[in-house]
């Protein structure tokens, strides 16, 4: 509408000004000239006010169009929204419906289990009744009361689960075995066939060989001036006795005797014994002997391919060559656990340059220049904490003899390695009194045991035999006897390698034909 009048105001303005323009004209020009100008002019502004017209029509027309568009299309929504909004209300009374009828049943239900719930109490009264009536005349009938019944009804199960648990155990020992022992015994046999051994004989004297016995007059000289400085600079004690051409040094310190062993014969091929000459020598003999330290530390981990070693670490590895341990040389014992742990680490997939190392230094605290009041295997885990070892090095040197909690894989096998290396037959030698005690021990820990009549340490104390009395320990209580004694041993007594317990037990009848 608005552009219709707007149209319709454009047209006469249109013809107002065709009107003044005519004006104008008929003054200017002549009349008749004017008359037909106004005709024309009054043409151009019918023709113009019929355009604006159509198109004031046109506009109008097309606005209509659009509202009516916009019109049905705001009703269509208005229209969707009704319907959702009947089924929404449609949905809600579906659902209280529903909650209603699910209401009711809860309530049956309810209803229901209550009255169950009653006629199960009733039903346990009952029970319970009954139950004491019955344990009542149990009671009277095998003469004992409720709690004596059940403690020997524990008591025959506890033995039942015994005897159950130890043939479990043995059939999964059994089956453990069956996979396991061969892998072990393969790779512990061939960890030993390819490492080559030796054997020592440890003493706390070294024996001097000399061409005559007068030099043992050299030796000692005047007043025993000369043997007195011996012993002040060497710290041995020398034994000059009717022993023919040998002279005696005694020490538990082999570094010591080395020394004192070294000067003396500087000195007897010299010839030139006395007090000054004897601290010169001994001095020079000790440099030397450092050396000597300090070179086979070195090419002892040349020889096993071990680098980076501290200073200090590769003087302690070379002083082991000095010390025995239950006559095993201690740097040969280290070099076999060395070359032992990196084949057996090898054959298990681990780094064997690592099991090397640990091997090597596991018995350095056996070494040390100082004697603190420690085990050699904790000793060694700090020495090779303070040189900066890694850790799983240092825990291997610690845990070898069970002092510390193993944290990798290369501590059990330093310790395996260190019992194949101590324990196979020739690699050292036990001291009379404590192999004896040793056996006394394992015979006296299998008496204590009811039911055992006597006990036989053989096999150098590898094989403890166990009799017991037929009467008193039937078959399966021999399974659990055996398990018992072994983790006995194995808890309390110090041994080498393993020891194996057989428990023997059998029924003799005895007549007479007369």
């Amino acid at each position: 509408m608005d552009s219709l009048i707007s149209t319709t105001i454009i047209a006469i303005v249109a013809l107002v000004v065709g009107i003044i323009a005519t004006y104008t004209i008929m003054r200017s020009i002549s009349r008749s000239r004017a008359k037909s100008i106004i005709e024309e002019a009054k043409l151009e502004a019918e023709v113009l006010k019929k355009n604006k017209l159509l198109e004031a029509r046109e506009e109008e027309i097309k606005i209509k169009a659009e509202a009516e568009k916009q019109a049905n299309i705001r009703m269509q929504k208005v229209q969707s929204a009704e319907s959702k909004a009947r089924q929404r209300e449609m949905q809600l009374n579906q659902l209280q419906g529903d909650l209603a009828r699910k209401k009711n049943e809860n309530d049956s239900v309810r209803a229901n289990l209550d009255n169950q719930l009653a006629m199960l109490e009733n039903k346990k009264a009952e029970l319970d009744k009954m139950q004491h009536h019955i344990q009542e005349t149990l009671e009277h009938v095998s003469g004992m009361s409720a709690e004596e019944a059940k403690e020997k009804l524990v008591e025959s199960l506890k033995d039942e689960a015994k005897t159950a648990a130890a043939s479990y155990i043995n059939d999964i020992m059994d089956e453990a075995k069956l996979t396991a022992n061969k892998e072990a015994k393969r790779i512990v046999v061939q960890s030993i066939q390819r490492v080559a051994t030796e054997t020592a004989i440890e003493n706390a004297v070294t024996v001097f060989h000399i061409d005559s016995d007068e030099i043992k007059g050299r030796i000692i000289g005047r007043e025993g001036r000369n043997i007195r400085a011996l012993e002040a600079t060497t710290g041995v004690e020398i034994i000059v006795d009717d022993t023919p051409e040998a002279i005696v040094l005694s020490g538990f310190d082999p570094v010591r005797r080395e020394i004192a062993r070294l000067a003396l014969h500087q000195l007897v091929a010299d010839g030139r014994i006395h007090p000054a000459r004897i601290e010169e020598v001994v001095a020079k003999v000790r440099k030397q002997v450092e050396e000597e330290i300090i070179e086979t530390g070195k090419r002892t981990a040349i020889d096993l391919g071990i680098h980076g070693l501290h200073p200090e670490l590769i003087r302690l590895v070379g002083k082991m060559k000095y010390r025995s341990s239950y006559g095993q040389n201690l740097l040969q014992h280290s070099r076999e656990t060395a070359n032992l742990c990196a084949v057996m680490a090898s054959e298990l997939g681990l780094n064997p340059k690592k099991a090397r190392r640990a091997g090597l230094l596991h018995d350095i605290g056996k070494v040390p220049d100082e004697e603190p009041e420690l085990p050699h295997a904790m000793l060694g885990m700090k020495l090779a904490e303070k040189y900066k070892e890694k850790p799983d090095i240092c825990n291997a040197i610690g845990a070898h003899h069970d002092e510390v909690e193993p944290t990798s894989l290369l501590a059990p096998i330093v310790q395996v390695c260190d019992a194949i290396s101590g324990a196979r037959p020739g690699a050292r030698r036990e001291v009379v009194e404590a192999y004896i005690k040793r056996l006394n021990d394992l015979e006296q820990l299998a008496l204590s045991y009811p039911g055992v009549i006597k006990t036989y340490a053989i096999q150098a104390g590898r094989e403890l035999r166990v009799i017991v009395g037929a009467d008193k320990i039937d078959d399966a209580e021999t399974e659990r006897l055996s398990n018992e004694i072994a983790k006995r041993i194995q808890d309390e007594l110090t041994y080498p390698g393993q020891v194996r317990i057989t428990v023997i037990r059998e029924t003799r009848a005895v007549s007479f034909a007369k």
